[in-house]
């Protein structure tokens, strides 16, 4: 019974495979051109993100968020106050993307300096164009030592030259925010 389904399977196997031979320059075009459909496609789903979802107020990257309850970057200090971290939902302008891939964005804080947002197990990204646009974020704000290397990656990513890479010696205190996600407005 065996040796029968086993020969009926490769009749089968091989009657599907000539009837639908192609001359080998057009499958391997065919192959070439789906591969790089495929990675065009992968890459533009990485640019938004796996969950990228249109709404009526803008475009969600990642966990489901809405603007209400979102406190203004100005109130964070108020929000965190001494503790190393503290949950919250934020709204203000994105001041930088990261340029190579999406993979973190940048708010002001109140004090004038920059917060990274980096994106919850880097499972979504946001278009490289959403500098200046004004953001929601959800998720936790940590204080935290910027490593140097860190530092110069960060700057190599936003298109800082060689000479202002060079220029970070040192590590540094900074806001920096784990984004569940965000809504991009329109």
């Amino acid at each position: 019974m065996k040796r029968t389904l086993l020969a009926l399977a490769a009749a089968t196997a091989l009657f599907t495979a000539c009837q639908q031979q192609q001359p080998a320059d057009t499958a391997a075009a065919d192959k070439a051109s789906a591969t790089e459909s495929n990675a065009e496609a992968e890459a533009e789903a990485h640019s938004e993100g796996p969950q990228a979802k249109t709404t009526a107020a803008g475009k969600i990257y990642g966990a489901e968020v809405t603007e209400e309850g979102a406190q203004p970057m100005s109130a964070l200090p108020a929000v965190l106050g001494q503790q190393d971290s503290a949950k919250v939902k934020l709204i203000g302008e994105a001041t930088d993307v990261c340029q190579a891939k999406g993979c973190w964005m940048t708010l002001q804080t109140a004090d004038g300096k920059p917060m990274r947002v980096r994106f919850k197990d880097y499972a979504f990204f946001v278009p490289k164009d959403s500098k200046g646009k004004t953001v929601v974020i959800d998720g936790w704000a940590h204080r935290e030592e910027i490593s140097v290397a860190d530092q110069q990656h960060y700057a190599k990513d936003a298109g800082k030259s060689d000479k202002e890479v060079a220029a970070i010696t040192k590590p540094q205190q900074q806001l920096t925010f784990m984004a569940d996600g965000v809504l991009i407005k329109n």
